[in-house]
C-alpha cells in the first residue's frame, strides 16, 4: 500500500469504490488494498459518486480541507451553546474538539462521519429554517443508519412535522438510490446490511459501543443478542426522555448532543471517528455551573482525548479494573445517556425534591457499586479479544514472526535456553514471538487469572527449532505456561512475561 492510501485509508476505500462503480462493477465487491469493502448503503454511493472524477491527490487535500471546516462549524456551534456567544469559549470548544481522539481519527483516516455529525447537530438544535427542519437528518440517515434515531427523538419532543420531514427525506433518499443503482440496492438491504464481518472485528477495543464493551466481557453467543437489546432499550429510552426535558426547558444543543451520544452506545458499532458526541457532551459539561458537572466534564474529555487504557496500564491493579480503563468512552457515554448529562454529577447539582434526590442517588450508587464489583472481578479469558495464536499460514509475515528468520538465526537467540522470545509494544495490542526447543511440550497462554488457558502452536519450521507467535491486549495480568513433553511445567512467565525470579 503506498503512503498515501496509508493516510486517508477510509477515503481510499470510498474512492476506490466509486472508481470500482464508475466501471460497472458491482459496488459491495468492491476490497480495496487494506482488506476494507464499502459498507454504507447505496445512496452514499450517490453522494460519493462525483469523486472518482477528479485525482485522488486533490480529493485528499478538498476532504481534509471540508473535515477541518465541518469541525469548525461544530465547534462554533457548540461552543456558543457553551458560553453564550463568547468567543473565548467558543475558541476553546473548537480547539478541545480537534484534540480528541473522534477527530483525529476523522483527520486521519478521512472519514465521512464528522459530516453526519454535523447535519444532525444542525437539524437536531433547529438551526435550519423552521419549513426545512429534519431534512439534513433524514439526509444523514440514508449515508448512514445511526441518525435515524433523532426521527424518535423528533417524535418524541412533539417536533412531528420535523419528524415526517426527516422520514420523509430518508425515504425519498433511498428511493433515488434504488432507481440510480437498483442491483446495489437489492444486495445491500437484503444482505450486505446484515453482514457485520464486512465491518470489522467488532470486539476490538475500538468499537466503544455497548455491544462491543458486551463482546469484550466475553458474554454468550446466546444471551448477548437479548442482554443487548434490553441494555440498548433502556439507554435509549432514558435518553430520549431526558432530551425531552432539556429541549422543553429551551436548551436545543445538549438535546441533540444527548441524542447523537444514545446512536453511539446503541450503535453495534461505534469506532473512534464516530464518537465525536461524547466529546461534545463533555464540552458542555465543562461549561455548566457546578463544580462536580466539571468534573465529570473533565474526566469524559479525558477518556476521549486519551487512550485510558493504554496511558494507565501501569495503574491497573487488576483485569477487572483494566477492563474499565479499555471501556472508559462506552462507560462515559452511557452514564451521559442514562443520566442526562454527566451521571453522579447531575445527581448532585439536582436542587429538586429530598425523595427525588435520593431515588437519584441510589441509582448512581447502584451504577457505581457495579462498576466496583467489575473492577474487582477477574474477568474470563474472552475478556480480551485481541488475542490471536498465529498458525503456518501466517510464518511468512515479519510483523508476525520478527525473531529469528533461518534455523541458524532461530538457534543463535535461543542459546542454552528452551525458550525465548521477544516482547513488541503496539498501540492497541502486543506481539510475542519466541522458540523453542525439543525439550518444550506445549505452550499455555491464560489472558487474566480464572480464564480458560490459550494453547499456542508450535510450529516446526525448523528441523531442532519450533517457533510460535501471538498477540494479546494487554500482559500486565498474563501468564505464559510451558510445559515439557511430560506435561510438566517447565516455566511460568508473568507479569508482562518477565521470567519467574531464580
Amino acid at each position: 500500500m503506498t503512503r498515501r492510501q496509508d493516510k486517508l485509508s477510509d477515503l481510499h476505500i470510498y474512492y476506490g469504490a466509486m472508481r470500482h462503480l464508475h466501471e460497472g462493477r458491482p459496488l459491495y465487491e468492491f476490497v480495496a488494498e487494506n482488506g476494507g469493502p464499502f459498507t454504507y448503503p447505496p445512496f452514499a454511493a450517490v453522494v460519493l459518486w462525483p469523486i472518482a472524477l477528479v485525482p485522488e491527490g486533490l480529493l485528499q487535500v478538498a476532504w481534509l480541507a471540508a473535515t477541518v471546516a465541518a469541525l469548525a462549524a461544530i465547534g462554533v456551534f457548540v461552543g456558543r451553546a457553551c458560553g453564550s456567544g463568547r468567543p473565548a469559549v467558543t475558541a476553546a470548544v473548537a480547539c478541545g474538539l480537534l484534540l480528541s481522539a473522534p477527530a483525529q481519527s476523522n483527520l486521519r483516516f478521512g472519514q465521512v462521519s464528522v459530516f453526519i455529525v454535523l447535519l444532525a447537530l444542525v437539524d437536531g438544535m433547529g438551526l435550519t429554517p423552521a419549513r426545512y427542519r429534519g431534512l439534513l437528518v433524514g439526509v444523514a440517515a440514508a449515508i448512514k443508519l445511526t441518525p435515524l434515531l433523532f426521527v424518535v427523538y423528533f417524535l418524541v419532543a412533539g417536533r412531528y412535522r420535523d419528524a415526517a420531514r426527516a422520514g420523509g427525506a430518508f425515504v425519498a433518499c433511498l428511493a433515488v438510490g434504488a432507481v440510480l443503482l437498483p442491483s446495489e440496492s437489492l444486495a445491500f438491504w437484503t444482505g450486505t446490511m446484515a453482514d457485520t464481518s464486512r465491518i470489522g472485528n467488532l470486539a476490538s477495543l475500538g468499537n466503544q459501543s455497548v455491544q462491543g464493551a458486551l463482546l469484550r466481557l466475553g458474554l454468550s453467543p446466546d444471551a448477548l443478542p437479548l442482554v443487548w437489546a434490553a441494555l440498548v432499550a433502556v439507554i435509549c429510552g432514558t435518553a430520549l426522555l431526558r432530551a425531552r426535558q432539556i429541549e422543553h426547558s429551551g436548551h436545543s444543543a445538549p438535546a441533540a448532543v444527548l441524542v447523537g451520544c444514545a446512536t453511539v452506545a446503541a450503535s453495534p458499532v461505534s469506532w473512534t471517528h464516530h464518537q465525536i458526541w461524547p466529546v461534545l457532551a463533555a464540552m458542555l459539561l465543562i461549561a455548566t455551573r457546578g463544580t462536580a458537572r466539571r468534573v465529570a466534564g473533565v474526566a469524559l474529555l479525558a477518556a476521549m482525548v486519551a487512550s485510558l487504557g493504554v496511558v494507565l496500564r501501569g495503574f491497573a491493579l487488576t483485569p477487572g479494573i483494566q477492563f474499565a480503563l479499555e471501556n472508559a468512552r462506552a462507560v462515559g457515554t452511557v452514564a451521559v445517556c442514562v443520566f442526562g448529562f454527566g451521571g453522579v454529577a447531575v445527581v448532585a447539582a439536582t436542587h429538586r425534591g429530598a425523595v427525588r434526590r435520593a431515588r437519584r442517588w441510589a441509582v448512581a450508587t447502584a451504577a457505581a457499586t457495579a462498576l466496583a464489583v467489575v473492577a474487582v472481578q477477574p474477568l474470563p479469558a474472552a475478556a480480551d479479544p485481541t488475542f490471536k495464536a498465529y498458525s503456518w499460514q501466517h510464518t511468512s509475515n515479519p510483523r508476525y514472526f520478527y525473531v529469528c528468520h533461518d534455523e541458524a538465526g532461530c538457534a543463535d537467540f535461543l542459546g542454552p535456553r528452551a525458550i525465548r522470545f521477544a516482547v513488541t509494544a503496539e498501540k492497541t495490542k502486543v506481539r510475542v514471538n519466541g522458540v523453542v526447543d525439543a525439550r518444550v511440550g506445549r505452550l499455555e497462554y491464560h489472558s487474566a487469572p480464572g480464564g480458560s488457558p490459550r494453547e499456542i502452536p508450535l510450529l516446526g519450521l525448523y528441523p531442532d527449532q519450533r517457533v510460535f507467535s501471538f498477540r494479546s491486549a494487554s500482559l500486565s495480568h498474563g501468564r505464559l505456561v510451558v510445559y515439557d513433553v511430560a506435561g510438566r511445567p517447565l516455566v511460568t512467565y508473568t507479569s508482562e512475561l518477565a521470567p519467574p525470579a531464580p
